[in-house]
């Protein structure tokens, strides 16, 4: 049980990587035609983009229908992008992109420079010149500058 919970806790550590590298060579690469919904105004609920879910959403299920049996190491991997993914939509979709109105603004200064890493990163419209490709994992310079807007 130990170990899973390792796998897991590593899991969710390594899809921040991942998130990060298919953000910026996949999403921002050959799939920028799906993602660009994402980089432009919203007209409705959904866009393209949301397809990507489905992508980590297939991951998670073959790990957990080829890891239940035994509860081997895929099983643990299948929690780990789940969770992940739970904590994406929370945080990218509720928190961020405020899709549903129930954040409101915080003087929480990592959640602030998660909101401006963001924010930067959407400043550019297009594909290339984008920068602050992950989710959870912030550059100090966006956390300088949430602690100088809560000074404010």
């Amino acid at each position: 049980m130990l170990i899973g919970i390792g796998i897991t806790l590593l899991v969710f550590l390594l899809m921040e990587v991942k998130a990060w590298l298919m953000h910026k060579y996949v999403l921002h690469g050959f799939l920028w035609n799906l993602h660009q919904s994402h980089h432009t105004p919203r007209k409705t609920f959904w866009e393209w983009n949301d397809l990507f879910f489905a992508y980590y959403g297939l991951l998670a299920m073959l790990c957990f229908i080829f890891g239940t049996e035994n509860l081997d190491w895929r099983f643990w991997t299948g929690i780990g992008i789940s969770l992940y993914g739970l904590v994406y939509f929370v945080v990218h979709d509720l928190y961020i992109h405020r899709r549903l109105k129930i954040f409101g603004k915080t003087g929480n200064s990592y959640l602030r420079a998660l909101d401006i890493a963001h924010k930067v990163h959407h400043k550019t419209r297009g594909r290339n010149g984008s920068e602050s490709f992950g989710m959870l994992w912030v550059h100090p310079k966006f956390f300088r500058l949430a602690k100088q807007k809560n000074s404010i």
